[in-house]
């Protein structure tokens, strides 16, 4: 089995060399019941995968429930009673709504709202202090400055401490980090969603920012597993690149696969590799945070740390990003809903 090890992401914050994405446990992508849902994290830990992420609004509401659903805050909960000192806890706030119904999002980044989001999440994940905060989505009409000011104080009470943004610009990173230092940038970043690249990982390597790609494996695309039905059941509906441009698509799975075939290894595990090249290639700490419903696949991911890609591999990798076929995150508010939307 492999070591998973430990990397410094940022001053003062080591993780795994690998995260794990918590939103797949919920019902965005289909989710699983509450008791196999918490076998999964312990043995996710037990594999020595302990940088784990979650969000306020991930989960399904209540009936009437106003606000983040927190749902899945309280499943990380019920793991971390007996296993808070094993794991790096990210959490994060700023959507008000729910994700994965279809319904557009609205963001807060008030002060007011900060402080409440932090102690709701502390009370629903049953911790004294998370160890990274992020603001998930940014309230456009408000000055960055004016959010992480309020998150900087949350640092000071100790019920933070590192601070991280999802899905900023450069320019939003250096307004942010001008203010409180920023410890990580979570924005998606794969092997076919490579826009990140122009401009905000540079910025962050330029900063001491570390980076935390979400959706590294496409959303599950990139494992050459998912089915038109697995994505007409879940939140990947309606987006171009899943659905009119599925089959032409598989031209970029095709490639990965190739590679995989040369290496003995699986598409997964060279998606992640990739990655953890790219890491390299900037100079930056790069921590990729796959998420899935079974444990024995995060095992397979982690296969990805004893990978080493050839140049001629790597090349042809890179390559697959320029014949893509449609955009990404479309079912959400529009184009300024992620960073490349707003440069």
């Amino acid at each position: 089995m492999t070591t998973i090890g430990t990397t410094r992401l940022s001053d003062g914050l080591t993780v795994s060399r690998l995260g794990f994405g918590g939103m797949a446990l919920s019902h965005v992508y289909g989710g699983i019941g509450s008791e196999e849902a918490e076998r999964v994290l312990h043995e996710v830990i037990d594999l020595g995968v302990t940088f784990l992420d979650t969000a306020d609004v991930y989960g399904e509401p209540r009936p009437g429930q106003q606000g983040p659903a927190g749902t899945n805050e309280e499943l990380f909960g019920r793991v971390l009673r007996t296993r808070r000192d094993e794991v790096q806890l990210a959490t994060k706030f700023g959507i008000v709504g729910a994700i994965g119904t279809g319904a557009n999002k609205t963001t807060r980044g008030d002060r007011e709202y900060v402080h409440q989001a932090c102690d709701a999440s502390l009370r629903r994940l049953g911790v004294d202090v998370i160890d990274l905060y992020y603001m998930h989505r940014r309230e456009l009409d408000r000055p960055i400055e004016e959010t992480v000011g309020a998150m900087a104080e949350l640092v000071e009470a100790g019920k933070v401490r590192h601070l991280g943004l999802s899905e900023v610009t450069a320019e939003e990173l250096r307004a942010a980090h001008a203010v409180h230092p920023i410890a990580a940038v979570q924005s998606e970043w794969s092997i076919w969603s490579r826009d990140v690249e122009a401009h905000v990982v540079p910025a962050a390597r330029e900063l001491g920012t570390g980076f935390v790609p979400y959706s590294p494996l496409g959303r599950g695309f990139l494992t050459g597993t998912l089915t038109p039905d697995a994505i007409a059941g879940s939140s990947r509906s309606g987006q171009p690149r899943f659905d009119e441009h599925f089959e032409a698509n598989q031209a970029v799975v095709d490639v990965v696969r190739e590679v995989a075939d040369q290496l003995g290894a699986t598409p997964a595990q060279v998606a992640l590799a990739w990655l953890l090249a790219q890491g390299e290639r900037f100079d930056l700490p790069v921590v990729p945070i796959p998420g899935t419903r079974r444990a024995e696949r995060m095992e397979e991911n982690a296969g990805c740390l004893d990978i080493s890609l050839t140049q001629d591999q790597l090349s042809a990798l890179d390559a697959v990003s320029d014949t893509v076929l449609g955009g990404r995150n479309l079912t959400f508010n529009g184009p300024e809903w992620i960073s490349s939307g707003r440069e």
